[in-house]
């Protein structure tokens, strides 16, 4: 009897460590895990480096080139050459800190496509709605036909975008919003999955975690570096935390998880 009892504890204890784990804060590389040797932000090694220490997903930007050219990217401009304006092949020539070409979402895709991370696009504010169109439009039929619908996720600063994915994307895909400027129930009448605001929107609206939760809407806060500013978020219970140190957020929330056990 005592060794059922103890039997039935343990496997409680194993499940309940499951759930937690499951349920845990999940860590995103800000543009990859670039803070690394051979690694630079929004480069094939970055992408792959967060794949390797096991983030939940890898954050990483996109523009639509003059020629409908899609291109991996942060600013509007790398070396002088505007994201928009340029032609794809001119900014696909371009070398990254790494010694890498700044890479077309083709390759990107390519590089993680089967990998267990999930990849984060960030489509990029243009100045043109038509142009955002076409390259939510552009995005989707290139991860559908990669096979690779399932592990993408969308977040945008633009509302019309943010629309367009919506609207466009397979159900089920997490879409999210970055501007900090619509409340969780906004966001659950627009359909988005939830709320990807930076760390001062959460600090001035904590109430938006919880209203979100109660919505079903998912919470990401950016960009997080700070222990003090990942165990907020954790304490808070953001389902994601993106960093440009996700080494140190993983040791964080390891930590979380060893103090709950005790």
């Amino acid at each position: 009897m005592n060794f059922k009892k103890s039997l039935t504890m343990a496997l409680l204890t194993i499940a309940a460590a499951t759930c937690l784990a499951q349920a845990q804060t999940q860590t995103i590389a800000h543009r990859g895990f670039w803070k690394t040797n051979g690694a630079a932000q929004n480069s094939l090694a970055s992408l792959l480096k967060a794949d390797s220490i096991g983030c939940y997903g890898s954050e990483f930007d996109v523009w639509i080139s003059k020629d409908n050219k899609l291109v991996v990217n942060h600013d509007p401009y790398y070396k002088a050459l505007p994201m928009e304006l340029s032609k794809g092949d001119a900014l696909t020539s371009l070398k990254l800190s790494n010694g890498e070409y700044l890479p077309s979402l083709e390759k990107y895709l390519q590089a993680g496509r089967g990998r267990h991370i999930r990849m984060i696009l960030e489509l990029k504010a243009h100045k043109n709605k038509k142009r955002e169109s076409r390259a939510v439009q552009e995005i989707l039929n290139m991860a559908r036909s990669f096979g690779m619908e399932r592990q993408m996720e969308y977040i945008t600063f633009s509302l019309h975008a943010l629309k367009a994915f919506i609207a466009q994307a397979p159900a089920q895909t997490p879409i999210y919003y970055l501007n900090g400027d619509l409340s969780p129930q906004e966001l659950k009448d627009l359909g988005a999955t939830g709320l990807d605001y930076h760390l001062g929107v959460f600090k001035k609206h904590p109430e938006w975690i919880v209203q979100a939760h109660a919505l079903g809407l998912k919470i990401n806060v950016w960009t997080v570096d700070k222990e003090e500013d990942m165990r907020w978020c954790i304490t808070h219970k953001a389902d994601f935390i993106t960093t440009n140190e996700p080494t140190l957020l993983q040791k964080v929330l390891a930590e979380d998880l060893r103090l709950y056990h005790k």
